[in-house]
């Protein structure tokens, strides 16, 4: 993608405004290649009628002074038109998240090579690791047609970072190196400069995240609800009429910038979200002011917006199989594919599998933080977590669940990532139930003659509690066999199921002794990707909670290291983070990398598990073949969803329920 420069009008007279815009898209066809010469940017037919009544300014005045404008289309993609709705569910209204997730609007995102590029900024420059330069593009503005300018940086940084109302443990650990701040300045309104005074790989990254941190936030909206802005007076009806004790919790109520469940707070996402959705069904048009246009001036979005229904994951399925989904993945598991398969002449749509791009589909995590002592010591043997590993039928779970469509690995980084080595699959993953028995009576867990399990050094049953989500039936399934093949070496498996939210605080809290989930988020890292995940950095890790939560807080929660092997873990990753030397990363990623395939950290049993997606027949420029990834991604993010388009003219099927032009 590459930016050009295209004024807007700043002229509000009639004459004055066609006069700039002749010369606007003169300039702009001398700067195109041949190939674009037809550049004439003109609004999406959703927003005309609202330009014509004067609600809104017209696109050439709503548009950057240098937007971005997408190179001519790659292989396989196609330029698109203006219109439609596209039709999706999600399992929890939480989910609105897709919308963030989808429209992929970020400062800095990856294109589909995973490569960091400006988005949102016009660009960005980077000095020794350490100081960061980001220009702004001129001219552009929030959804609601207010500028957004370095101001807007500065206020997340002075009045929300560095807020101790708002953040009570200050700014967030990517902006610290070494525990110290960057030093900040706003030399104008499109430039925001963070130097720190040794490298800070993680901050690029961590703004093209999934869930990314917005280091900007729209000022001119929230500072009516922040102290410094607003008078006491002036927030005591506020405070009433959203009964909330005290200011932060007001701001803070009011920025939602991931969730968007604020449809008050202006956004720089490719959909707004629209007030009138209720509790179930959620609507996000496009925003009238997106920085993004196509190269022959169309505006993207292509589509109007994303038609957003809350439905039990139980449900979606059958809901896809009669049509009434134009891109869903949510809800879907790949137990479902015959099912999916089947409704594909009916439904309108097409099912495609992509591999999932975690380093597992499904890994068990032994807590080294669980608070009970006696299984605590067991679970920091490397030998009872081999042992476990290696009385895993990782094959007839690959083919009784997956067809054999998976990969039998244990937690690792994928074949496509450049840090792949084959020998590391093979370590502690082969199916050798004596070896395992051989290690766990190494360790003395005894099996009293005619009982069927052993015995912890108490003397207490060795029964493993394992916790999950219970959101996959695969997952269900694949702890079922593995109970099976457990038992056979004198270890009781025993499930508990929990809402995921209430599965991960116990889990940090140390009261869940192992628990089932997907491998690492990135599968697919680099030499320039962070390794936090591989180091006991952040509570996510459920191998140690309390240890992540000691790094994150600074010693003021959690619990500080206290095993080698994860003490050697954070050194290495430390080296990392202040490495600049790519040959000198690459052989810190290759030693984190080895050490978990030796030491077990988590146990992975298949990888690269197929994850149906539903594609609509109508809708183009969806992928055939993608990575299904959470981060860096944002699942379908990455391809670029602001480009799918409808191939022909919406029906009325195709509007939201309850909208007018259903009877058009």
């Amino acid at each position: 993608m590459t930016a050009r420069h295209i004024p807007r009008d700043p002229c509000g007279g009639a004459f004055a405004s066609m006069l700039q815009r002749l010369l606007a898209i003169l300039l702009l066809l001398l700067a195109l290649p041949d190939t674009a010469a037809a550049f004439i940017p003109q609004d999406p037919p959703l927003l005309r009628d609202e330009v014509t009544y004067g609600l809104l300014p017209p696109v050439i005045r709503r548009m950057p002074e240098e937007p971005l404008v997408v190179d001519p289309p790659a292989k396989g993609r196609e330029f698109g038109r203006s219109g439609g709705w596209i039709r999706s569910f999600i399992t929890q209204r939480r989910n609105s998240r897709i919308a963030v997730l989808y429209g992929y609007a970020r400062l800095v995102g990856y294109n589909e090579r995973r490569e960091l590029v400006p988005d949102i900024l016009k660009a960005v420059t980077v000095e020794d690791g350490r100081d960061f330069t980001l220009t702004l593009r001129a001219g552009h503005r929030w959804s609601d047609g207010a500028p957004f300018t370095s101001e807007d940086i500065r206020y997340w940084w002075e009045d929300i970072a560095n807020d101790a109302m708002l953040s009570p443990s200050g700014p967030p650990r990517f902006m610290l190196v070494n525990g110290k701040p960057p030093q900040v300045s706003f030399p104008d309104a499109v430039t925001a400069r963070f130097r720190w005074d040794t490298p800070n790989p993680f901050f690029l990254p961590a703004l093209a995240a999934a869930r990314p941190p917005f280091i900007y936030r729209p000022s001119h909206y929230l500072k009516r609800f922040h102290a410094r802005y607003t008078s006491e007076a002036e927030l005591a009806p506020l405070l009433a009429k959203h009964k909330v004790r005290n200011w932060a919790a007001l701001h803070n109520a009011r920025d939602d910038m991931f969730r968007m469940e604020n449809p008050e707070e202006p956004t720089l996402q490719p959909w707004m979200a629209m007030s009138k959705g209720s509790g179930t069904h959620l609507l996000f048009q496009r925003n009238p002011y997106y920085h993004r246009f196509d190269t022959r001036g169309v505006q993207l979005p292509y589509a109007d917006g994303l038609d957003v229904t809350v439905m039990g994951a139980g449900l979606i399925p059958a809901q896809v199989a009669t049509g009434k989904a134009d891109l869903q993945a949510e809800g879907l598991t790949f137990s479902q594919v015959p099912v999916l398969v089947a409704g594909e002449e009916d439904g309108r749509y097409s099912t495609r599998l992509w591999p999932e791009g975690k380093a597992a589909e499904i890994a068990l995590y032994p807590n080294l933080n669980y608070n009970d002592p006696v299984w605590r010591a067991v679970m920091r043997d490397v030998r009872f977590r081999r042992a476990l590993s290696l009385s895993i039928d990782r094959r007839i779970i690959n083919r009784s669940l997956f067809f054999g469509l998976a990969r039998e690995s244990g937690v690792g980084v994928l074949p496509a990532s450049p840090l792949y080595k084959p020998e590391r699959d093979r370590l502690w993953t082969e199916f050798d139930p004596q070896r395992a028995a051989a290690l766990l009576d190494e360790m003395g867990l005894k099996r009293p003659r005619g009982s069927l399990y052993r015995r912890l050094p108490d003397g207490r049953p060795l029964e493993v509690i394992v916790e999950t989500a219970g959101e996959k039936p695969e997952v269900a399934d694949a702890l079922q066999i593995i109970a099976e093949t457990w038992r056979d070496i004198g270890v009781q498996l025993l499930v508990r199921t929990a809402d995921r939210d209430v599965l991960r605080n116990r889990v940090y809290a140390g009261q869940a002794m192992m628990a089932v989930w997907g491998g690492w988020d990135n599968g697919v890292p680099d030499v320039d990707s962070s390794p936090e995940e591989l180091a006991p950095m952040t509570q996510e890790n459920f191998s140690w909670p309390k240890w992540g939560q000691y790094y994150q807080t600074s010693g003021n929660a959690g619990e500080p290291i206290s095993m080698p092997v994860a003490e050697t873990l954070m050194a290495l990753a430390q080296r990392w983070r202040h490495s600049t030397d790519e040959a000198e990363r690459r052989a810190l990623w290759s030693q984190i990398l080895d050490i978990h395939a030796d030491q077990v950290l988590a146990i992975g049993v298949v990888s690269e598990a197929p994850q149906p997606l539903a594609v609509g027949n109508r809708l183009r420029n969806v992928p055939q073949k993608g990575l299904w990834l959470w981060d860096p991604g944002a699942y379908l993010g990455i391809y670029r969803p602001d480009e799918f388009f409808f191939a022909a003219a919406p029906t009325a099927a195709a509007w939201p329920a309850g909208d007018p032009r259903r009877e058009d």
